[in-house]
């Protein structure tokens, strides 16, 4: 496959090209030449977009797609369409299926359903059987199989000494740990921002407490065993100076925001719509902020939608019973943009592949093409219309939104909304 991009300008801080506008030149997934207008001598197929802009492919450390045992949220073959569409080359699959994805043979199952696409899935293996929080599953064996990183999703570990010795193993082959921070008893039945908000809508609330102690503690056991861990979604402004001190100490920790902490805050939940109903919970623009500061400053390390598609039965009912999550693929993009600088935005999507162990490719001959296109300008309102998720949860419908994803091209694939 031949392709030209024409008049593209290159938002890549590791190429020689970086910010500068050219037409590129691909020949069977490889980056043949950059430069300006380029002869069509080899009559490849020409890509050209209003103020087209491309990077390095996107990625996010966060998805869950439902399959297998929940193929009526999400399947995997929509779910890398549909994160194609939406300017990612690679996504981390959550384990959060059924049967859970905790042994060799999920991790292989969930691999060769995505075999032949354009966005690669990497996927995380349940650091616990069943993600149940009692026993240690298979994490070496998961790891020979293609598992990048060893977590139970949404789920934080009570038993520290289970944590313990699940970071002192993992050293032997340079693993990564995601620990889930929320303490679940001081969460109780909690399911919205201790707050105001909480109060005035008479919903049992979950201070930030529950998750700062729950960070400051792995924290402490980081520091005592070594090894790398991920601390995924943090939501409160207390929780990013608890890892900006860590990382002063000079531990291998990293962590992740979601985007919808970083647009939205528990202000919305005033007409107790479910959709907004989200683990951790919205916090408050203080928090909000916070985290801005943090991307900013780069304590905070990657973004994440943390896709996790819910399906109606499951959605809509009563705020208590609802279940938590949002979809985010195909709002990330534009919703970042009306909060953060492009540049930022970029640096932020890519930058998860380093901490994940995935190879980085910047934008110059001779590299394979991995890349995500895309106009940074322009606004839109976020409607269903606009959804192809098979579950429609977003907590960013009726939002407006800047900037257009118009596609991927990675593994020898174009992908074009």
């Amino acid at each position: 496959m031949k392709i030209i991009i024409r008049e593209a300008k290159i938002i890549d801080s590791k190429s020689p090209f970086h910010n500068k506008t050219a037409d590129i030149l691909i020949v069977d997934g490889i980056i043949k030449k950059i430069g300006a207008s380029l002869p069509n001598s080899e009559n490849a197929d020409e890509i050209k977009h209003d103020n087209l802009h491309i990077s390095q492919g996107w990625f996010d450390s966060s998805v869950s797609l439902g399959e297998p045992g929940f193929e009526d949220r999400e399947t995997i073959s929509n779910g890398l369409t549909i994160a194609a569409r939406s300017g990612f080359t690679a996504i981390a699959l959550q384990p959060n299926s059924y049967p859970i994805i905790d042994n060799q043979s999920q991790i292989n199952f969930v691999k060769s359903k995505a075999n032949g696409f354009a966005t690669q899935l990497f996927p995380i293996g349940a650091l616990t059987k069943g993600s149940e929080g009692k026993d240690m599953s298979e994490l070496f064996d998961m790891k020979n199989a293609g598992a990048v990183a060893f977590g139970d999703y949404n789920k934080s570990l009570d038993n520290a000494n289970l944590l313990k010795i699940a970071l002192q193993y993992v050293q032997d082959f340079d693993g990564l740990v995601i620990a889930f921070a929320q303490d679940s008893n001081i969460k109780g039945n909690g399911v919205a921002n201790e707050g105001i908000a909480s109060t005035r809508l008479g919903l049992k609330g979950i201070p930030n407490l529950a998750e700062e102690l729950q960070i400051a503690r792995n924290l402490f056991l980081l520091e005592y065993t070594g090894g790398k861990l991920h601390i995924p979604t943090i939501s409160t402004a207390k929780s990013v100076q608890l890892i900006k001190e860590a990382k002063a100490k000079g531990l291998k920790v990293s962590c992740s925001v979601a985007v919808h902490h970083l647009v939205l805050t528990d202000s919305t939940l005033e007409g107790f719509d479910t959709r907004y109903k989200v683990s951790p919970p919205l916090r408050t623009e203080t928090d909000r902020k916070a985290l801005l500061a943090g991307i900013l400053d780069n304590t905070i390390d990657m973004i994440t939608s943390d896709h996790n598609p819910i399906d109606i039965e499951h959605k809509k009912m009563e705020f208590d019973l609802a279940k938590d999550g949002t979809i985010g693929l195909e709002s990330a993009f534009g919703a970042l943009l009306t909060v953060l600088p492009l540049e930022k935005v970029i640096e932020k999507l890519t930058a998860g592949k380093t901490t994940f162990g995935i190879e980085k490719q910047s934008i110059d001959e001779g590299q394979k093409a991995n890349l995500s296109l895309f106009n940074p300008e322009g606004k839109s309102i976020f409607t269903k219309e606009t959804i192809f998720s098979k579950s429609k949860n977003s907590a960013f419908l009726g939002i407006e939104m800047k900037g257009k994803v118009y596609g991927i091209y990675n593994q020898g694939k174009l992908i074009l909304n």
